[in-house]
């Protein structure tokens, strides 16, 4: 339960940071524009150690090191590239002729957003969500340094298991991450477009 939890909120928060950004650096097309993208990118870019460390050193600094919501945060921040390259993948999809055309219709930017953009780019916001919701499953070397053990998660118990010996539960375990990650990416190439999703581009699926 504090694996599901935490990459579950952690993939919910990667989302939510990453679609403004998406929606920014497709309304600006500049080249001082790309430095938001730059910052999007950096932690998963950033050896994992060192992003852990870095969070490990803000969070003692503001006190907060060993809260579950820390983990959170951390997961979302470290994963967040997944959902705005997937994202930027669904806004460069999108016809700018239908924003236009709700434009002079009267649609404000709320009401583009909320009519024609979402609806649009929803596969890429459930491949966002659920490539991070994998790796934050599977993650630990960020969930151990922002929580250390006071949040027991699956991965953090496998490794402790396996300093005291091999066990047939890490087995079952290993097993069932294999499953979830094969079940979730499945669906993602069943129902999410995967070719498009991969930047395929319409004469190329062909």
């Amino acid at each position: 339960m504090n694996s599901l939890t935490l990459a579950a909120a952690s993939a919910a928060l990667a989302v939510i940071i990453a679609m403004p950004l998406a929606w920014f650096l497709w309304r600006r097309i500049a080249p001082w524009a790309r430095i938001f993208q730059l910052l999007g990118v950096a932690p998963f870019i950033l050896p994992p150690v060192i992003t852990a460390l870095g969070f490990l050193t803000f969070w003692a600094t503001v006190g907060a090191y060993g809260q579950p919501w820390t983990a959170a945060i951390s997961h979302a921040i470290f994963f967040v590239t997944l959902p705005l390259v997937t994202l930027s993948l669904g806004f460069s999809s999108i016809d700018r002729s239908l924003v236009e055309a709700a434009s002079t219709m009267g649609a404000d930017d709320r009401t583009v957003l909320r009519t024609v953009v979402l609806p649009l780019i929803l596969p890429y916001v459930i491949s966002g969500y659920a490539f991070a919701f994998v790796l934050s499953l599977n993650e630990y070397i960020v969930a151990y340094m922002t929580v250390g053990f006071t949040m027991e998660t699956l991965p953090i118990k496998i490794f402790n298991a396996l300093r005291y010996g091999y066990t047939p539960t890490m087995a079952a375990v290993s097993i069932f991450f294999v499953a979830v990650a094969a079940i979730v990416f499945g669906l993602i190439a069943r129902f999410g477009d995967l070719p498009r999703l991969l930047g395929a581009l319409s004469g190329d699926r062909e």
